[in-house]
């Protein structure tokens, strides 16, 4: 919580160590509420980390831009682990960046504004992804999308940051189209400052831990010029729901709480699938 993310070199563990380390710190959440096109087998925790993989699946390979995991959720990860399984020698480092120095680094006048404020987080919030395409088709089957605080108190130290990323925040709500389109600019921008952000160059075998409710983070975009194919696992720990400076908590525009359980609309899925057809 001081330092927003902490780095392990060397750790060179397994899957179950990955799981079970992760579990220390909180109940490990499903991989993601999206489903997995390829979940790793007898690790329903586990969300592999290759281009690979989307390229096989959704016909494009993601190119990655600033987000917090899984804002689209009502209670957001509270903390998410990252193990380095096969990294490039040179190229895909990853960057995070600190929202609560972001918030403090903003005017007083400013900082006041966002304290009142409240945004809509969707999966493709920010329309990186292409809109008609197998991934809008899986985004559909469990379309995740909530109202949180601009301003996020954090629950364990009471520190505010400015919980917005470019990755999942759709709109400023309340305010006209035009506005909000000016102050996500404002505060993206403010977010993705050099100075709040750090940036680490991954070996084999090294693992990233960082606090989701105080931090962004900015996937390589380098890789299509590395000289091997990267992998990485992810595994996070279910979080609470934001509150804002008012008190006011998050609210549910489509979905469920992400956590350990798998989704309904999958279990809904596999148990259709388990009925013999006549």
């Amino acid at each position: 919580m001081k330092w927003k993310v902490v780095f392990f070199r060397g750790q060179n563990i397994d899957h179950a160590a990955q799981v079970e380390f992760t579990s220390r710190f909180g109940e490990v959440t499903f991989a993601h509420p999206l489903g997995e096109p390829e979940p790793v087998p007898g690790f329903p925790q586990l969300k592999p980390v290759d281009r690979k993989i989307y390229e096989k699946h959704y016909g494009f390979r993601t190119g990655g831009t600033w987000h917090t995991d899984v804002t689209a959720a009502v209670n957001p990860p509270a903390a998410s682990i990252l193990r380095a399984v096969n990294v490039p020698s040179v190229g895909g480092d990853t960057q995070w960046t600190n929202l609560v120095a972001a918030y403090e680094g903003l005017s007083a006048p400013l900082r006041a504004l966002a304290d009142t404020l409240k945004a809509e987080h969707r999966f493709n919030g920010g329309g990186y992804q292409p809109q008609n395409s197998k991934f809008a088709e899986r985004i559909a089957v469990n379309p995740l999308a909530s109202i949180h605080p601009v301003v996020r108190v954090h629950p364990e130290i009471g520190e505010r940051a400015l919980f917005v990323n470019p990755g999942f925040t759709s709109r400023i709500v309340d305010v006209s189209p035009n506005e909000s389109k000016l102050l996500l600019e404002l505060f993206f921008k403010q977010i993705t400052k050099p100075a709040y952000t750090t940036r680490f160059r991954w070996n084999n075998g090294d693992i990233a831990f960082w606090d989701n409710r105080a931090t962004a983070h900015l996937a390589p975009q380098d890789l299509d010029h590395v000289d091997v194919d990267r992998l990485l696992y992810r595994t996070t720990i279910t979080g609470d729901v934001p509150v804002g400076v008012d008190g006011s908590r998050s609210e549910v525009l489509h979905g469920e709480v992400f956590t350990a359980e798998v989704p309904s609309v999958f279990k809904q899925a596999e148990a259709q699938d388990a009925v013999p057809v006549s």
